[in-house]
């Protein structure tokens, strides 16, 4: 049964203004001459798009497609490999964030290891590995760091803290992607697999969080480069129905700029503090495979050579495998995370593929858009 508008604004914090900016956003699509596509790069974004059935309140000439969405989501299986062989070495405790832990690799997910005895701890912050590392002063600690520009700088404090304390059994093999770059790739790249040319993509709602970080700035390149508007855009329902209506006055004026809507956290500089740790430990890597993307140039962080003797990575590197994982062959998470299908496109979406059984990553998430459709699909109805 499709929801009815009248649950759907009662659900939000601030009705009144909903109403408000879907009459504005109706206006404005009025004006339109063609279908806008909009791509909301992040996870969070699309859990709110799903959540609230925002969807249902577009007109029918603006469209959402879906992004890269979140770490986890674009995590290739080569890499969760190394975590799971990480985790089963002796006296080692492998940490790591959140649903990283359920994500399958090639021989199962970090759950697994540790039904197998292997000792794998999920945290909310990179600075819980100091007091499991204090209690635990004759084993490894692992810390397998995952995220975009917002996890980053608390990586980089944690490496900053155990330098500064001569922490002698707190590694890292660090997985850290960075956002612009891979906004690229969705425009521009082709090769054998994928014409990203007959990309849908008319412009981007840009993750706010990141953004915290690194800055609007790094969204410069999209409307002056490659004629993509991009609206750094919060959040919560009424974030997100502005930044769509600020897209949709720049095709009706003729604009194609970089705006921010989320200017009470956001700055065009970003945070430079954060920065500094960051560029202090961290060098760009020419290639990381994302997830159902390939490789993707520069979008990547490493440990500095000089903190070689932090890294998991450099330090197993004799043990860990190097062979490329394909992944299940009727999941099309890659096309997902390229804005190319939909979720429900998916021929094992809901049925073999499900949260409790995922076999692709869009689902082992709560921010992937699998998983966001798998809760929330019902609010698509009209």
């Amino acid at each position: 049964m499709a929801l009815e508008l009248k649950n759907l604004y009662d659900d939000f914090r601030d009705p009144s203004t909903i109403k408000a900016y879907a009459k504005l956003i109706q206006e404005e699509a009025n004006k339109l001459k063609k279908t806008i596509n909009i791509m909301e790069v992040c996870g969070g974004h699309t859990h709110t798009i799903m959540k609230f059935g925002l969807p249902q309140l577009m007109p029918d000439n603006v469209k959402f497609i879906h992004g890269p969405g979140c770490p986890i989501c674009i995590m290739p299986k080569e890499r969760i490999d190394h975590a799971y062989v990480l985790a089963m070495q002796e006296n080692v405790i492998l940490v790591t964030l959140g649903d990283m832990i359920k994500v399958p690799g090639t021989n199962g997910s970090l759950q697994d290891a540790r039904a197998k005895g292997a000792d794998v701890r999920y945290v909310y912050s990179p600075m819980e590995c100091l007091k499991i590392a204090d209690k635990n002063k004759y084993k490894k600690v692992i810390f397998f760091a995952i995220g975009f520009e917002t996890t980053t700088p608390m990586t980089a404090v944690l490496l900053n803290t155990v330098i500064k304390r001569d922490i002698k059994n707190i590694f890292f093999h660090i997985n850290h992607v960075t956002v612009p770059e891979v906004m690229v790739e969705l425009i521009d790249s082709r090769d054998e697999h994928v014409d990203s040319y007959n990309n849908q993509i008319d412009a981007f709602l840009g993750p706010s969080h990141v953004s915290v970080i690194s800055g609007a700035k790094i969204y410069d390149k999209f409307p002056k480069q490659y004629k993509k508007p991009v609206v750094v855009t919060g959040f919560e329902p009424v974030d997100m129905m502005e930044g769509i209506y600020m897209i949709l006055k720049q095709f009706t004026q003729q604009r194609c700029e970089m705006e921010i809507q989320y200017n009470r956290v956001v700055t065009y500089h970003g945070n430079i503090t954060a920065q500094n740790i960051i560029n202090k430990y961290f060098d760009k890597i020419s290639l990381f495979k994302w997830r159902g993307l390939g490789n993707v140039p520069d979008s990547g962080l490493k440990l500095k050579d000089e903190f070689n003797s932090l890294d998991a990575e450099f330090l197993y590197k004799d043990i860990l495998p190097i062979d490329e994982v394909e992944d299940h062959k009727l999941c099309i998470c890659g096309d997902i995370l390229r804005g190319m299908a939909h979720p429900d496109e998916c021929t094992i979406f809901g049925t073999a593929c499900k949260p409790s059984t995922p076999l692709g990553s869009c689902m082992v998430s709560s921010e992937g858009a699998c998983a966001a459709y798998y809760k929330y699909g019902n609010l698509l109805k009209k």
